[in-house]
């Protein structure tokens, strides 16, 4: 999806007593580290249906990724307990929405194709008075924008963009720009990162594998449902480390060279990674301090800097020398 290889700096082995691979999680353990991707139906807030996951799951935590106003419809991913811990990483990940916006007047379908091209690319918005976020002029990425079809004053269109980028402001701009005026009537977010519709599930099908879980121990359903953690973060690019290093980090201690294993291509210094066992668990946000050829080819000095501890302490055994 973004066309990273991954590079072996070190011949390295892990030691299968200790952590697991996302997959062979339990459904206790996914509780506890995982994601929900929601349909978001029309009507409650995104706040509302975080709320309604906590409890048909019985759990204390969970945060949603990018909010979805009430009467919108779609992929809302929510994180459970430890991995809320990564859910503002979503915010930026790239978004897909079907919109229906109504013109306000009549409009040519070659005006209409023309004006909605010319949003492609790089755009500025202001957020509306009602987001939560400051008034303020921002540059956002549109990456297409298709006509479905037209109807009247209807367009049905299909958008991608960059995390936080309003629609609603979007389809008010290119009714300005026609010289006619529109609004957004509908919308519905089809991607989030890379989740996807066909992956959301409906709260009352959440509800119904959980309690086929519970009560007869049945799990197939709840594990379709409960994805692990490390998949809100497969858009970062990763650094994997040796068995031995992972402890460390745990415990707060930045990531040394020789503790890496594996580095993916095209990381630049300051970009944020994630730092993943060999197992493929995720341990740690990083900021990057070095570029992958650094990495590579250096033996000594800090490749990253610990940002957020995603694992718990002692998962793998203390294999660093404590300061006296």
């Amino acid at each position: 999806m973004h066309g990273r290889r991954r590079l072996i700096k070190e011949d390295a082995e892990t030691n299968p007593f200790f952590g697991k691979a996302p997959s062979k999680r339990s459904i206790e353990e996914l509780l506890e580290n995982g994601i929900v991707i929601v349909d978001k139906p029309s009507g409650p807030t995104s706040h509302q249906v975080t709320a309604w996951v906590k409890e048909i799951l019985h759990i204390d935590k969970a945060g949603h990724g990018g909010t979805l106003d009430p009467n919108v419809t779609g992929v809302l991913p929510v994180a459970l307990q430890n991995a809320t811990k990564v859910i503002g990483l979503m915010h930026g990940a790239m978004k897909e929405y079907i919109c229906v916006m109504r013109l306000h007047g009549e409009v040519s379908k070659k005006k209409l194709k023309e004006t909605m091209k010319s949003f492609i690319g790089k755009i500025w918005q202001m957020p509306p008075k009602e987001a939560a976020v400051k008034r303020q002029l921002r540059q956002r990425h549109i990456y297409y924008l298709n006509i479905i079809e037209v109807d009247g004053k209807d367009v049905l269109f299909k958008v991608g963009c960059e995390g936080g980028t309003y629609i609603r402001v979007l389809c008010k701009d290119i009714g300005k720009k026609l010289g006619v005026g529109a609004h957004m009537e509908e919308l519905r977010r089809t991607k989030s990162g890379m989740f996807d519709e066909n992956e959301a599930v409906i709260l009352q099908d959440l509800l119904d594998a959980y309690i086929f879980w519970k009560e007869d121990g049945y799990e197939k359903e709840l594990r379709k449902y409960l994805r692990p953690m490390e998949d809100l973060l497969s858009h970062l690019p990763a650094i994997v480390i040796k068995d031995s290093a992972v402890d460390a980090i745990c415990h707060g201690a930045d990531l040394a060279l020789p503790g890496v294993a594996q580095v993916d291509t095209g990381i630049k210094e300051g970009d944020i990674v994630v730092i993943k066992t060999l197992k493929g668990e995720a341990v740690a946000i990083a900021k990057a301090l070095m570029t992958t050829r650094d990495i590579m080819e250096k033996d000594k000095g800090i490749a990253a800097d610990i940002k957020r501890v995603l694992m718990k302490k002692g998962t793998y055994p203390p294999m660093w020398k404590k300061p006296r």
